[in-house]
Order: structure tokens, then C-alpha cells, then sequence
């Protein structure tokens, strides 16, 4: 582990591998294996950088993602800067394609990440605005002249609170936790959630299991393939927002869900008739205002991901909007920090255009 770094990239998923890319292409050489002068005697000007990551291996969050996700039904995942995603087979598992890829580009750049480095707190050193700033992980302290953040939302996730939730009998998971529908086999399933993951998972749960799908709004849905005006249109919403300062929504909220022909047969199978949010949550099931219950052996929380920013909690980035105040990349109040895969570059496209925007604005900060 270095004990400095002029640049540290927390996090090696889309978002960090591209940050790590465009830090090497811009001249930055690895921390981990400084060369301390050149063959005329002087320090060479390009600056040093280092990628701590957390995961035991490449991948990212793909690597958790459940067995039955396949390359086929993923949100496209969009090439690593510089070198394309090889064609694959549609039907082969998101979670061991898209680690496979990380893994061989990670080796071709060559780039310094160490893991599994886990990141616990980030503080000031000292008053100074343009001081260094304290990285403390479980192998040690590094410090950092800029952080790019890219620890996107896989760790964790959101569970929402009901009325006796702690009461139900039954079992409770969230879609982190979910590893095949075979283990709900001739159970009832509610699924709670409007989101991709939700439709996905209650489709493929529906085959071995009854099903209730539950939403506290009816989703959007679109008949075509999706739009990509409509995507920019929704990304300038969340950027929107996160430059005042309030919680980022996902863009998915924004552009709706494509019905594909597997919901389309789902819906036909009655599997995709909505309710609206349950009252409370009784040991054997759920009741509704109107005093209707639906009994159920499983509660499948399908309701997304935080960003995962605790370790930033000692700098105060949050505004009273409960959200961080953005200017593009970077941290209004903190220059020194760029959050990648936040917001609106919460996508494999977004996460790409973000590692080379916070790249840019750091290497502006640090005058090079």
C-alpha cells in the first residue's frame, strides 16, 4: 500500500476502471511502483494514482448479481473506454462475462488496483483547501492531493419500513440477496418494486411461484426500444437535481420501462396486474387500507440501492436537500472529491463520460 498518492480512485467498477483509464492516458503513473526521477534527475511532472477496491476480484457489483441474469436481458453494458466487449453469448450469466472483461482489461492497462482494500473513513488533513485529504482503509492510510469516488450502490441496498414488518413469519429479502426463484418453489411471493430488477424478478419467480406485485405508483411503461433523446432528457433531470443538492433519482424513473415480449406474455399471464402499496405487514402476510390481505411465504424488497458514500460522511458533503451539492462530477463544496457513478453517470455509458470529466477536473485542480 503507498502511503501517497496525488490521485486515489476508490472503487473498480465501470466508473473506476474508467477514471483509471484516462489517469494512465493522461500520464499519471502508478503509486505503487513510483519512479522517483528520471534519467536526467528530475521528478517526473506526470503525478501519481492508485485504484483501492474492495471486491475480492474484478467485476464490480456484477460479480454479486443473481445466476439466472443473463447477457440477454441486462441493461446493455457499454464498452470500458478503449477496448469493446467481445461478443458473448446471450444466454451466458452477467456475472461471470462481465468480470471476465473487467479482469482482462485490468491486466492489458495494467493498472495499479489493489484489493480487497476496504476504505473506511475519509478526513481533511488539516484547514488547508488545497491540503491533502486522509484515506483510512483496514491495510493502512494513504494520502490523497484528489479522490475520484467510485463505490457505486451494490452495497447498499434499501429496505423501506411497514408497520409490522418485524412480526412476519416468513422470509424477507432484498434483491441483493437474491440467488434463483427455485428456492420460492410452490410459494407465495410478494414482490414489492417498480423498478427493472422488480419486473425481471417477479416474471421469473411467477414460473415456480405465486405472485403479488406491489408499487406505490404504476410504472411507465414504453411499447419501443428506448429513446435515446428521451435518456438524455432524463439524465439532464437527475443532473438537475443533484447540482442542487437533493438525492439523485434513477434514470430509469424518469424514461419508464420497455415492455419486452417476456413481460408482454408475463402480463397476459396475469402476472404483471399491479397493486398499490400495502397498509402493513401482518406474520402471515400483508393487509391493505380496505382491510384486504394477501398471505404470503416471502417479501422480495426489490427497492434499489443507495449510493454508498459513508466513508465521505467525516468530510460533511451532504446539504440540508439531504443530497451533495454537484458541479458536474465534482463536489461544489469539496473540489478535492468527484463522485463517479453517482447520479446521473449511475449507468455503464454515464459511468464512462464520468471517469474522463472527473479525470479533466482533477487534473485541473492539481494545476496539470
Amino acid at each position: 500500500m503507498p502511503a501517497a498518492a496525488d490521485v486515489v480512485v476508490i472503487g473498480a467498477g465501470q466508473a473506476g476502471l474508467s477514471a483509471a483509464y484516462h489517469l494512465r492516458r493522461r500520464g499519471l503513473i502508478p503509486a505503487t511502483a513510483v519512479v522517483t526521477t528520471t534519467s536526467d534527475g528530475d521528478r517526473p511532472p506526470s503525478g501519481t494514482y492508485v485504484v483501492l477496491d474492495g471486491e475480492a476480484g474484478p467485476g464490480g457489483a456484477w460479480r454479486h448479481r443473481w445466476r439466472t441474469l443473463r447477457m440477454a436481458t441486462v441493461n446493455k453494458v457499454h464498452d470500458l473506454p478503449g477496448r469493446e466487449l467481445p461478443e458473448v453469448d446471450p444466454c451466458a450469466p452477467s456475472r461471470e462475462v462481465v468480470p471476465e472483461y473487467y479482469a482482462d482489461y485490468e491486466r492489458e492497462l495494467d493498472l495499479p488496483i489493489l484489493r480487497p482494500v476496504h476504505v473506511h473513513r475519509v478526513t481533511r488533513a488539516d484547514a488547508d483547501p488545497r491540503g491533502p485529504l486522509l484515506i483510512e482503509t483496514d491495510r493502512g492510510q494513504v494520502s490523497a492531493r484528489a479522490i475520484i469516488n467510485a463505490t457505486g450502490t451494490w452495497t447498499k441496498p434499501f429496505w423501506p419500513i411497514y408497520p409490522g414488518q418485524e412480526t412476519f413469519a416468513g422470509r424477507q429479502l432484498h434483491t441483493a440477496d437474491y440467488v434463483s426463484a427455485q428456492e420460492f418453489a410452490g410459494r407465495h411471493v410478494i414482490v414489492v418494486g417498480g423498478g427493472i430488477s422488480a419486473v425481471q424478478l417477479l416474471e421469473e419467480i411467477s414460473h415456480v411461484a405465486g405472485t403479488t406485485w406491489v408499487t406505490r405508483r404504476e410504472p411507465i411503461w414504453r411499447e419501443d426500444e428506448f429513446d435515446p433523446d428521451a435518456g438524455r432528457r432524463a439524465v439532464a433531470l437527475v443532473e438537475d437535481r443533484v447540482r442542487q443538492g437533493l438525492p439523485p433519482r434513477s434514470v430509469v424513473s424518469v424514461t419508464g420501462l420497455i415492455r419486452t415480449p417476456t413481460l408482454r406474455a408475463a402480463a397476459e399471464r396475469g402476472v404483471m396486474e399491479r397493486r398499490p402499496m400495502f397498509a402493513e405487514i401482518t406474520p402471515t402476510g400483508v393487509r391493505w387500507a380496505d382491510g384486504t390481505e394477501q398471505r404470503a411465504d416471502v417479501i422480495l424488497w426489490a427497492t434499489g440501492f443507495r449510493s454508498q458514500l459513508d466513508h465521505l460522511a467525516p468530510l460533511h458533503l451532504r446539504g440540508h436537500g439531504g443530497g451533495i451539492a454537484m458541479d458536474g462530477t465534482r463536489v461544489a463544496a469539496e473540489p478535492r472529491v468527484h463522485l463517479v457513478g453517482y447520479g446521473p453517470s449511475a449507468s455503464t455509458i454515464g459511468a464512462n463520460r464520468a471517469g474522463r470529466e472527473a479525470v479533466t477536473g482533477v487534473l485541473a485542480h492539481l494545476g496539470g
